[in-house]
C-alpha cells in the first residue's frame, strides 16, 4: 500500500454553489499545510477526504484506496474537526474507552492504546478529570488522542490551534510534527504562523481553487525583493493604506512601522519575506486580492 493521497479534478457543490473547483493535489508522508482564509474550501476538502462528504466528481485515492471505499478509508484515517466536542460529564479515560469500543478495539487493545496516547498528548495526569473541566488546549490534545485510537496512516486536523494561547499553540504544533514523522498529517488553517512553523509542503486554497502547491521555501522565494518596511506618521498611513498592500504594521511610541509589498520602493528598506508576505503577494498576483478580507494582514 502506498503512503500518499492523490486528488485529481475534484469538484464539490452545495446546491448551485461550487465549493471546490478542479482541485488537484498530491500529498505525501509528513506535514502538509492547507492554507486559506475562512470560507476558502478547506473544511469541505477535509470532510471529503474523511468521507464525511461525497464529492461531485473527480478521483481521490488515500494510500491506494479509492475514496468510494468508505469502510476501508475510515480504518486508516483519523480526523479532528474544527468544532470538536466530547461527552462533557465523562472522565478523560472513560471517553477514550468509549471511543475505543466504537473503534472496534478489544479491552487489552484499548488499555494499551489509551496509555500510549494519553502519554503522547501529555494528559496522563489528567485521565480522571471530566472533559468539561479541561482547558481548550487540553481538549484539542484529547481530540488528537481519540483521532489516533485506530493508529491511522492519515491524520486530518482542521483549524486545530484557533483560540489557543501562544504557548499551547507551540505545544500543539510540536505534537503534530512528531506524529508526522511516520504518518500523513494534513493541517488546515488560516493562521499563517502555524504553516510556517510546521509544514514543508503546502497548498493555498481560495474560493475553492488551488492557487499554489509546492514547498514553503519556493513560495517565499517568489516574494524576494518585493517586501519593504518603513516608518510613517499617522497622516501618511491613512494615504498609504489606499495605495499599498500592507501586510502588517505596529506602533512603537509615536512611531508607526509598516511592512508592505512593492515591486520597487524607493524610500523604504528591503526585508526578508515571511510566509504571510508571500501568501498575500500570491493572492495579488493571481487576481484574488480584491475579495480578500483582513484575516492575515493589517493591524496587529
Amino acid at each position: 500500500m502506498n503512503n500518499s493521497i492523490e486528488i485529481n479534478n475534484l469538484n464539490k457543490f452545495y446546491g448551485k454553489k461550487q465549493a471546490l473547483q478542479n482541485v488537484n493535489l498530491s500529498i505525501h508522508q509528513g506535514m502538509f499545510g492547507l492554507l486559506g482564509r475562512n470560507g476558502a474550501g478547506k473544511t469541505t476538502l477535509m470532510k471529503t477526504l474523511a468521507t464525511l462528504l461525497q464529492k461531485k466528481d473527480g478521483e481521490i485515492t488515500v494510500c491506494g484506496i479509492p475514496i468510494e471505499n468508505t469502510k476501508e478509508i475510515r480504518k486508516i484515517i483519523g480526523y479532528l474537526p474544527q468544532e470538536f466536542s466530547l461527552y462533557p460529564s465523562m472522565k478523560v479515560i472513560e471517553a477514550m474507552n468509549y471511543l475505543g469500543i466504537l473503534s472496534g478495539l478489544n479491552a487489552s487493545e484499548r488499555h494499551e492504546r489509551n496509555e500510549i496516547l494519553l502519554a503522547k498528548v501529555n494528559l496522563t495526569n489528567h485521565r480522571n478529570k471530566k472533559v468539561k473541566s479541561l482547558s481548550g488546549g487540553m481538549k484539542r490534545r484529547l481530540g488528537i488522542a481519540q483521532a489516533l485510537l485506530n493508529n491511522p496512516k492519515v491524520l486530518i486536523v482542521d483549524e486545530p490551534t484557533a483560540g489557543l494561547d501562544p504557548e499551547e499553540r507551540v505545544r500543539f504544533r510540536n505534537l503534530l510534527s512528531e506524529i508526522a514523522e511516520n504518518k500523513i498529517v494534513i493541517l488546515s488553517t488560516h493562521i499563517v504562523g502555524d504553516i510556517e512553523a510546521a509544514c514543508e509542503d503546502i497548498a493555498i486554497l481560495n474560493e475553492g481553487k488551488v492557487l499554489y502547491t509546492g514547498t514553503v521555501n519556493n513560495l517565499l522565494s517568489k516574494a524576494q525583493g518585493k517586501v519593504f518596511t518603513k516608518e510613517v506618521n499617522k497622516k501618511e498611513l491613512t494615504r498609504l493604506k489606499q495605495e499599498l498592500t500592507i501586510t502588517s504594521m505596529h506602533t512603537q511610541g509615536n512611531k508607526i512601522y509598516i511592512r508592505f509589498l512593492s515591486e520597487n520602493a524607493v524610500d523604504a528598506m528591503s526585508c526578508e519575506p515571511n510566509i504571510e508576505d508571500a501568501y498575500m503577494l500570491y493572492l495579488c498576483e493571481n487576481g484574488a486580492y480584491s475579495s480578500f478580507t483582513n484575516d492575515f494582514g493589517g493591524d496587529r
